[in-house]
């Protein structure tokens, strides 16, 4: 198997390097414990928007850098990232799942007002889909919003609502059209989190934070424009923003630069040189790069314009598995440092590992759990029948 990407890309390569090189004071560090701070971080997205690197094929008239698709490109400027352990950028729901969504079914008007802020990281996003009755059956949800004029009247609720706190604005999936059926009936809707009659409650987590929330609506009044593509087309829409937060959750480069962490770690504490604790890396090094490897054959299906089938669906179950995993034996190499929690006087990389730990956790049941993934695997990859035969 031949994994050269060819010297044609030398020359991406090199420009990569070299915008690494001269801006190596501004750049943030990639993976746990980098210790930069939210200006840092934005500072450092502008560049990257500014220099071509973040939103390479968006649109320049949407603040992108118009370039056309190029998977082995994406592949290389990714690889000479991590080559130097530099960040490539913020990945978060709005970034990574709202805009792809957005450039697809957008309007004009709406991808002119949300997708250049949204990539430059200024405006915040939130993801309303789950309720407290709908969560594995999305489709059964209940917030409903009714058309009163140029605007929808919506009331209901929301439940492990990652960021509402701090959002700017939430995308959500709203049942506006009652008559419709289950998932005829559903829109994909923008809603300012100002608007008057929404109120969020975080939930204090396992980690001491609060970044999952309730969201309640009351008589929230939101105009009609701010419907993504037509009134009903919520459930292909939104199934569409799914497929990209799979895609967010389980990125195999994620998963390397965790496990380049841990070894750090290994390698600073001694360990590194006993045979457990090398077995137990090179047993996790062994599984991200069948990870990556797994995500090369997909590349080269897309190249080729082929459907993955069920290759597709295992990178969320399987990254989320992987990089809660890397984290443990991150924690455990500290020995009893690694029970520490931030502001600790002598907790290692300000406790972001034990962080990751538990939120590593969350994912394997968030964004749809282990269970339900392998579910999906099963009936639509497979085509396994959805249930055993009674006897």
């Amino acid at each position: 198997m031949d994994l050269d990407i060819g010297p044609e890309y030398d020359g991406l390569r090199q420009q990569v390097r070299s915008f690494l090189d001269r801006h190596r004071d501004l750049a943030v560090p990639a993976g746990p414990g980098s210790g930069a701070t939210m200006e840092q971080r934005l500072a450092w997205q502008d560049l990257l928007v500014d220099g071509g690197w973040v939103g390479r094929t968006i649109p320049e008239r949407y603040g992108g850098a118009g370039q056309q698709p190029d998977l082995l490109g994406d592949l290389v400027i990714e690889e000479e990232f991590r080559r130097a352990g530099v960040s490539q950028g913020i990945a978060n729901q709005g970034i990574s799942m709202f805009v792809p969504t957005l450039l697809h079914y957008g309007d004009e008007e709406q991808k002119q007002l949300w997708v250049e802020p949204t990539m430059r990281g200024r405006l915040l996003w939130c993801q309303g889909y789950s309720e407290p009755g709908s969560g594995s059956d999305l489709a059964s949800l209940q917030t409903r919003g009714r058309r009163d004029g140029d605007d929808y009247v919506i009331n209901g609720q929301k439940i492990w609502t990652s960021t509402a706190q701090i959002a700017d604005m939430m995308f959500g999936l709203i049942r506006t059209e009652p008559e419709a059926g289950k998932h005829g009936g559903i829109s994909y809707m923008v809603i300012p989190m100002q608007t008057p009659g929404i109120e969020v409650r975080p939930m204090r987590q396992m980690t001491g934070e609060s970044d999952f929330n309730e969201v309640f609506f009351t008589d929230a009044r939101v105009p009609a424009g701010n419907v993504i593509g037509e009134p009903g087309q919520g459930w292909e829409i939104g199934t569409a923003t799914l497929r990209f937060e799979r895609d967010m959750l389980g990125r195999s480069a994620q998963a390397e630069t965790f496990l380049d962490g841990a070894e750090r770690i290994l390698r600073e504490t001694g360990k590194i040189d006993h045979p457990v604790w090398r077995d137990r890396l090179m047993r996790l090094r062994a599984r991200a790069l069948a990870m990556k490897f797994h995500r090369y054959r997909m590349l080269t299906d897309r190249l080729r314009g082929r459907d993955s089938g069920a290759s597709g669906l295992i990178t969320k179950l399987n990254g989320c598995q992987l990089n809660y995993d890397i984290c443990a034996l991150a924690i455990d190499a500290m020995g009893e440092r690694g029970i520490l929690r931030r502001g600790s006087a002598h907790v290692r990389d300000d406790g972001e590992w034990q962080i990751q730990y538990m939120y590593a956790l969350g994912l394997i049941i968030g964004g749809g759990t282990a269970q339900i993934q392998k579910n999906i695997i099963a009936q639509r990859g497979l085509g396994l029948p959805r249930s055993a035969a009674k006897s």
